[in-house]
């Protein structure tokens, strides 16, 4: 039997960019074979814990806070050595975290930036920045010769949640499918109009007795509320009373979510729940739901600028979003050939 390797993986943030690489870590891991361990931002570190194929965890907090970023690449150098580090995020901070290791093989991606390619042994593969973000951190399995698998594998250990949570009080007397609403992301430029996540929540409960539930963070409370509010029917709003892997349990119960281009989009995938995402600003080629059960929706015509890739739009009319009408989205969602 091969001796088992040591692997150090980097990649900070954020929960979609974690998950775009949790494949390619499951088949280093199997395939070597490896143990895996994981550096990241405490932020998202709940969530790299919940990967079955990661064995340990290193918090690294933001550059910003010195002295404690300092102490956790000390803690990191102390825990190796390792036989491998692969940063999937080739950024100059998680090249220095890479470094931080000691490692006498240091593989960076295609796409290093900010002078981070100088603090690794070599790049994985050319840069190509027109495949999705999963078929890019294949690369690595690439350069180790280790195949590629025709379907991603996405080992995520998450808790079933509680049934109260599932079919809270404000939910009864429905019996339709359950749906998940994720209607905020970090960029405001990616956010559906508010509006019309009201208008579907109403289609989907009116027309499909479906229990809705609306996810979020805690700051995302207030607006959820709004949205629910104007929907002016039954929906359970979730946002602040979770923590984020209490929430991926809950949303792989839910038989489908309504989205932004977000971070609980790329979980659901990963998770196997149908998604209909609404894009606009961003490329859905390169960090869409992956694989072909999930439904993108664009404006038809699209915005001449589209993809802009800008966090506020630059034209100041949102038309790329606004234009998708609700009802589109919740035929969308009940897709008869993939709903289910």
């Amino acid at each position: 039997m091969a001796e088992e390797r040591r692997i150090l993986v980097v990649k900070l943030s954020s929960l979609g960019d974690a998950l775009h690489a949790l494949p390619a870590v499951a088949e280093l891991r199997d395939r070597l074979p490896a143990r895996v361990d994981w550096a990241v931002q405490p932020a998202f570190a709940p969530l790299v814990r919940s990967f079955s194929c990661v064995d340990r965890v290193f918090e690294i907090p933001r550059p910003s806070r010195p002295r404690e970023w300092a102490r956790s690449l000390l803690a990191l150098r102390r825990a190796g050595p390792w036989d491998l580090v692969v940063d999937f995020q080739g950024l100059l901070k998680s090249a220095l975290v890479a470094r931080a290791a000691r490692a006498p093989r240091r593989i960076g991606p295609s796409f290093a930036r900010e002078g981070s390619r100088l603090f690794y042994t070599e790049l994985a593969g050319p840069r190509d920045k027109s495949r999705h973000a999963i078929d890019e951190c294949f690369d690595v399995l690439r350069l180790l010769g280790i195949p590629v698998p025709a379907e991603p594998r996405f080992p995520l250990d998450v808790p079933a949640p509680d049934p109260s949570a599932l079919d809270p009080p404000e939910l009864a007397g429905l019996s339709g499918p359950r749906i998940a609403v994720a209607p905020f992301s970090r960029w405001p430029s990616k956010n559906w109009p508010a509006e019309r996540f009201s208008e579907a929540i109403r289609l989907l409960v009116r027309d499909h007795g479906a229990r809705v539930h609306v996810l979020g963070g805690p700051g995302d409370r207030a607006g959820a509320q709004a949205i629910v509010d104007a929907a002016g029917v039954p929906a359970a709003n979730h946002c602040g009373a979770f923590s984020l892997v209490e929430s991926a349990g809950l949303l792989a119960r839910c038989s489908a979510l309504l989205t932004n281009d977000s971070g609980p989009m790329h979980l659901a995938a990963a998770l196997g729940v149908r998604c209909v995402a609404v894009f606009g600003p961003t490329s859905a080629d390169r960090t869409g739901p992956y694989g072909p059960r999930h439904a993108v929706l664009r404006a038809a015509p699209e915005c001449p600028r589209a993809p802009c890739r800008r966090r506020v739009c630059p034209l100041g009319t949102g038309a790329c979003l606004s234009s998708i009408p609700a009802a589109r989205a919740v035929a969308a969602l009940f897709d008869a050939q993939v709903f289910h």
